[in-house]
């Protein structure tokens, strides 16, 4: 019995290659040379592929769905997938699925550690003591997270965790979303009057249009010169023209990033600032919790090979396709 054909869009890391190979004819279009060659490779796999891999960064147009007929199955190794097209999708009746949850642990940590990371100034503490400040005088005095207030856009699986390790550390826990929650946090209906109220802003809300530039010049603004803000979402969450602007003026006290608007292009502005922590897309970035992305990714495509629900079917498309 011939495997199933499966395309892939991404580049394949070794531990989510080996089960994808072993289970699925798999064909490699990220890898292809230059555009003649993905037309040609597209042209040759269409009439059969029924399966697609994607990273949650990956994009995907209406147009280039579409030059998959037979298409029935996404499988998006990452929580967010705004780079899908869930409308062509629907109307194809093609399923897309995620790998939600099993990274929320390692996103709230990192959230924590840029959050300590740039309030204390850890990293160019770092460097005062290598090029020998220290012996010279102490450093700075930087501040605390106690008895701080934390906004986070976005209450939701990481959200929340997030929140508790924050309120570990004894801080007051605000929150922005479409919806109040049943949580004992404060609830802001509008972005900017949160912003306003608190010593750091988290970013942890998906991606997309709905979401693009909600941080912009107003929402900083108001953060203020006393105030962080954090960014493990989408580097299209934030204007990034604004945020390196109120960095440069003093508008706001420091950033620490994880995600950019054109990664891995980041701002040289930002660079060699001790208010500014950058960080290279790592959030989920680690053995343990790859591996269980790539593990619930390959499951995803297997249930739905064997003609069972998927486990993990994207919201949006509840009730449009099969699961």
């Amino acid at each position: 019995m011939s495997k199933p054909e499966i395309v892939a869009i991404a580049p394949l890391p070794g531990f989510l290659a080996k089960p994808l190979h072993e289970n699925f004819t798999v064909h490699d279009l990220h890898g292809a040379a230059d555009t003649e060659a993905r037309r040609a490779l597209i042209a040759k796999i269409a009439p059969t592929t029924r399966g697609m891999v994607a990273f949650g960064g990956s994009q995907l147009a209406p147009d280039q769905l579409a030059n998959f007929p037979k298409l029935e199955v996404i499988s998006v190794m990452g929580v967010g997938y705004d780079g899908m097209p869930l409308t062509a999708c629907a109307g194809a009746k093609v399923k897309v699925t995620n790998t939600p949850d099993v990274l929320n642990d390692e996103v709230a940590d990192t959230a924590v550690a840029l959050t300590l990371m740039t309030c204390r100034q850890f990293v160019d503490a770092q460097k005062f003591v290598e090029s020998g400040g220290w012996l010279k005088g102490q450093y700075p005095l930087q501040h605390s997270l106690w008895n701080k207030t934390v906004g986070i856009i976005g209450l939701g699986r990481i959200g929340k965790e997030i929140a508790d390790r924050l309120r570990a550390h004894k801080m007051n826990i605000a929150y922005f979303g479409r919806n109040k929650q049943d949580v004992p946090y404060t609830y802001y209906g509008k972005l900017v009057e949160m912003a306003g109220d608190v010593d750091v802003l988290i970013a942890i809300t998906p991606g997309g249009a709905a979401t693009k530039h909600m941080v912009n010049a107003e929402v900083l603004e108001a953060l203020g010169p006393t105030g962080y803000f954090i960014n493990v979402a989408r580097g299209t969450v934030v204007d990034e023209v604004a945020l390196v602007a109120a960095i440069e003026s003093g508008g706001i006290a420091g950033a620490g990033l994880d995600v950019f608007d054109d990664e891995p292009k980041v701002p040289k502005a930002l660079f060699n600032r001790p208010n500014v922590i950058l960080l290279p897309h790592v959030a989920s970035a680690t053995h343990e919790t790859r591996q269980a992305m790539a593990d619930l990714c390959v499951e995803n495509l297997l249930l739905h090979f064997a003609g069972k629900p998927v486990k993990t079917l994207v919201p949006e498309l509840a009730g449009k396709v099969t699961p």
